[in-house]
């Protein structure tokens, strides 16, 4: 059987369409569609158009690792993520991804199960070979803080959600004025004191949130209640909510998440204590189901989106720059006021 040999035409066909192909479409020299090709300013938007329709016509491509290095970049973040998800690192995910394709860049996400040194590096080298740019560290647990976890080098990266003196950039949420701002809403209302449902212990915003309550309480000259400890979800907060709706004494709760509120609630709801007019209930993270629990949930915003655009603004600043990191930014929170707190029963 004769083999057939492959034409000059057959080989075009599958190498796909050329710069040379754009240019002879759109009418205009192999320098501009170069141009084009790599997001230059210095041509014409009418020109520029012609050259994209030339490209959408015949199925052309950039090569995005050629372009890379003539450019010097890949216009790629890598995101080193907990694999165990949080409503807060969705939400920070979120607007992480829409930050970044905003830019121009794409997003790589590289899960961690533990953030152990070996993880972590791990999760670098596997960055570095698909070809990123930097790197976005999205992870709460404490161990990342701890001495032996030492980030590689020769990466931008931006740090999220940490207490750690990196020599990086570091976002976060200012969770201890979050907290306090909860505590002192229902202080102000005339509670004696306010309980805590608290997150857990390995979080960063856990903890931080946890400190402010305290710290404000005795500020405040009250009661330092036990802190019952959840895990951010609704059934923690259920669980919590019976032990503590069996103390009648107890008229003020601040949750240390929404979804922690909800189950808080349902609890309260089931044992016969009625909120506010018996006991006031105050969430975190203004989750868009929380202004329609019953009763809507008071609750501190956080604003994920200012988070997440911070970050990636921080991230290609050192890529642009190679600029050393400044002051850690702190995004404020603002109290939301519904109808789950009141004052305390005469």
């Amino acid at each position: 059987m004769t083999v057939p040999r492959h034409t000059a035409t057959t080989s075009a066909r599958r190498r796909g369409p050329s710069m040379a192909d754009v240019a002879k479409e759109a009418g205009v020299s192999g320098q501009t569609v170069s141009r084009v090709a790599n997001g230059k300013t210095n041509v014409d938007d009418a020109t520029r158009e012609r050259v994209l329709a030339a490209m959408r016509r015949i199925g052309y491509r950039p090569n995005s690792a050629a372009r890379a290095l003539r450019n010097g970049q890949f216009r790629s973040i890598g995101v080193i993520i907990s694999a165990l998800p949080t409503f807060g690192n969705s939400r920070t995910l979120d607007a992480i991804a829409a930050a970044v394709v905003a830019e121009g860049f794409s997003i790589i996400l590289m899960p961690v199960t533990r953030p152990t040194q070996g993880e972590v590096t791990g999760a670098f080298s596997k960055l570095n070979e698909q070809a990123v740019d930097g790197v976005i560290i999205l992870i709460e647990q404490h161990q990342l803080d701890q001495s032996e976890i030492e980030l590689p080098q020769g990466l931008p990266v931006v740090v999220i959600d940490s207490s750690a003196r990196y020599d990086y950039p570091i976002v976060d949420t200012d969770q201890a004025d979050g907290a306090a701002r909860a505590t002192r809403h229902l202080l102000s209302l005339g509670h004696e004191t306010v309980w805590h449902i608290a997150g857990p212990p390995q979080s960063y915003s856990a903890e931080r949130r946890r400190r402010s309550w305290q710290s404000t309480l005795e500020q405040e000259g009250r009661e330092v209640p036990p802190v019952s400890v959840g895990d951010w979800s609704p059934e923690s907060g259920y669980q919590a909510g019976l032990r503590l709706a069996a103390d009648p004494t107890v008229t003020a709760i601040f949750a240390a998440n929404d979804q922690m509120a909800l189950g808080l609630l349902r609890a309260l709801h089931e044992s016969g204590r009625r909120v506010p007019e018996e006991v006031s209930v105050v969430g975190f993270d203004d989750m868009d189901e929380s202004a329609h629990f019953w009763p809507p949930l008071t609750t501190i915003r956080q604003s994920f989106e200012a988070v997440g655009r911070h970050a990636v603004s921080a991230l290609l600043k050192e890529i642009e720059t190679g600029a050393e990191a400044g002051e850690p930014v702190s995004v404020p929170t603002e109290l939301v006021v519904r109808s789950s707190t009141a004052p305390p029963p005469s």
